[in-house]
């Protein structure tokens, strides 16, 4: 199983505030890695220096043997990582159709209208509900339908490795639920994820490895089912049933 990214030494900064301190960690192509800690943490942080919407940082960040710290955001995403941002960030006004053709934009001089709607029709069998609410504005989407709609937009750059912020927050439990049945369908179709979630029992469970973040740094790692077993983990993130 080949490393799809590496991060070392990052340090990420808001102004002059230092919110990633020394970040090391990798994901192995295929897998689900999860990183989970506190509100305040650096979780949002560190997906957002990735993604290249944090320009100022320092260290290393190596996608697929390349090095990515000071590219763009867009040229990030013609590479093949693509972000699902938290609070989802649809285009409210826009229809369910338009932010997935938007979703596309990148390869859009590449492709045909065909392969354009191939794509979105793609999509929505991922995503039945979005083709049943195609011509209606977004924002008039329920929150678990715009969670999907901001998943499918971002697997509209067909992305190698697709970063998750928060996808559970606010929603109900079933929703919760299908959200994450649909992640692990992603996962066995062969797409690389890496997932920041405030729902550690079920980020840990359903992932290969997961990082511990604290105060901008990595306090623990290990194997997503060893950390549910983990004391510390489990006194300070999970609680005790």
């Amino acid at each position: 199983m080949r490393k799809m990214l590496k991060v070392e030494d990052l340090n990420g900064y808001y102004d002059e505030i230092r919110v990633l301190k020394e970040i090391n960690l990798s994901l192995q192509s295929g897998t689900m890695v999860s990183v989970i800690g506190a509100n305040g943490a650096g979780k949002s942080t560190l997906l957002n220096a990735i993604s290249g919407l944090i320009s100022r940082k320092q260290g290393r960040i190596n996608f697929q043997g390349r090095e990515i710290s000071h590219l763009p955001p867009e040229r990030i995403v013609e590479l093949g990582i693509c972000h699902v941002p938290e609070g989802r960030r649809i285009f409210g006004t826009m229809t369910v159709y338009e932010n997935l053709e938007l979703g596309g934009y990148v390869h859009s001089h590449r492709k045909t209208r065909k392969e354009m709607v191939d794509r979105i029709e793609s999509i929505c069998n991922l995503f039945p509900v979005l083709r049943e609410r195609k011509n209606q504005n977004a924002g008039s989407l329920s929150g678990g339908e715009q969670q999907m709609l901001a998943i499918g937009r971002a697997l509209m750059g067909k992305p190698s490795l697709l970063l998750l912020d928060e996808p559970s927050t606010g929603l109900a439990p079933l929703v919760v639920k299908e959200v994450f049945r649909i992640i692990k369908e992603m996962r066995t179709a062969g797409l690389t994820l890496l997932l920041v979630e405030q729902n550690a029992k079920l980020a840990l469970k359903n992932s290969n490895y997961g990082y511990i973040l604290n105060n901008g740094k990595i306090v623990l790692e290990g194997e997503g089912l060893q950390l549910l077993q983990d004391e510390h983990v489990v006194s300070a993130y999970l609680g005790r049933e």
